[in-house]
């Protein structure tokens, strides 16, 4: 029995000496982690821990309990007696704090936080140092105003835009007017004029403006501003107008129409066709060719008959061609193409042979064209 308990005093004396032993923990502030081999706290590198520390392109400085994502072209210098030392790589361990003493950043006599390890920062342009000895993006818009217009903050650099109408400079901070006018001949359809941050076009005399671009002829005759007397016809054509006769038949023609003459005596008319029919037309200057541009046909048909057509007179330079279309009309073809303003006179004949009575006659189209003196 006495060996018994001397046995469990043993045991109980080795169970409190056990509880006696437990080993003393320690802690780390944030950003440390303790080495129990050197027996104090030791920086943690979060620039190698973590693969994604810093966005955007920054690059990831370890930091004493923490780390600096900060430009690539950042240069980190240390406080050392006055002179200023590049940061030493790896960061020295920190010392070990116990748990009733938690490291606080050291604050100077102006009441600003100050990094421990007294370490000073060199920004790139467009960056400043915080009171934390961080790098923050400067909002050049804001402190310098330097755009001519607009600004537009960047990290580490801002942005100027121009207005409508206009583009940066070789400063790339000044606005110059563009000049639309030199950039196409498409611009206006026949003259621009460029004015500061825009353009406008213009249009000749006798043509306005249709949109921003075209010019379209305007029409005296419909408008009331020409000038024909009572006995005159107004004939508008491209970029103008005419005034015509009321009655163009010359003797020894009579007027039986609006547009029609008639040779009533045969010894008068004896070589001559025996009536004129007047027509007009305009074109626009520079036109296309070839171009079908009028279309000569007969009044009356008669059966037996044989019509033929030609150009009597006014295709001396070769300008038009008559193409026949069928027996009872024809195509005046434009050949080459014609500058204005200037105006063309041709004669049309269109010759008719009866078969059957071995009769042949003739009638006349005047056709008057105009050319006006632009494309368009």
């Amino acid at each position: 029995m006495l060996g018994i308990c001397v046995c469990l005093c043993a045991v109980f004396t080795h169970v409190l000496s056990q509880e006696a032993e437990e080993p003393i923990s320690y802690t780390c502030t944030e950003g440390y982690e303790y080495d129990s081999s050197r027996e104090q706290c030791r920086d943690i590198d979060e620039c190698a821990l973590l693969d994604d520390a810093c966005k955007g392109g920054m690059q990831c400085i370890n930091h004493f309990g923490g780390y600096l994502c900060l430009p690539k072209s950042a240069v980190i210098y240390i406080s050392k007696e006055g002179e200023q030392v590049p940061l030493p790589d790896p960061v020295p361990p920190a010392p070990a704090v116990p748990p009733s003493q938690p490291q606080v950043p050291r604050v100077n006599s102006g009441g600003q936080r100050v990094p421990q390890g007294g370490r000073t920062i060199r920004c790139a342009p467009g960056f400043t140092a915080d009171d934390q000895n961080l790098c923050r993006d400067v909002n050049e818009c804001d402190v310098q105003s330097p755009c001519q217009h607009h600004c537009y903050n960047l990290i580490g650099s801002f942005l100027c835009q121009c207005d409508h109408g206009y583009e940066l400079a070789q400063d790339m901070v000044s606005c110059q007017d563009i000049d639309e006018c030199s950039l196409s001949s498409y611009m206006c359809q026949y003259q621009c004029v460029n004015s500061p941050g825009s353009y406008s076009c213009e249009c000749p005399q006798g043509y306005q403006l249709q949109g921003n671009r075209l010019c379209q002829d305007i029409n005296e005759c419909e408008t009331g501003t020409h000038n024909c007397q009572d006995d005159e016809t107004c004939w508008n054509y491209y970029g103008g107008f005419r005034c015509y006769p009321r009655n163009p038949c010359e003797a020894p023609y009579t007027q039986t129409s609006e547009n029609r003459c008639i040779c009533r005596s045969q010894i008068d008319c004896q070589g001559l066709p025996p009536s004129i029919v007047y027509k007009y037309m305009s074109i626009q200057a520079d036109r296309t060719v070839p171009a079908d541009i009028f279309q000569i046909q007969a009044t009356n048909i008669y059966a037996n008959t044989h019509n033929t057509f030609r150009i009597k007179s006014g295709n001396e330079a070769g300008e038009f061609f008559l193409r026949r279309s069928s027996n009872v009309s024809a195509m005046l073809v434009l050949t080459k193409p014609l500058s204005g303003p200037r105006e063309y006179v041709v004669d049309l004949e269109m010759i008719t042979h009866h078969l059957t009575m071995n009769y042949r006659s003739s009638s006349l189209l005047r056709l008057t064209v105009i050319v006006g003196p632009y494309a368009f």
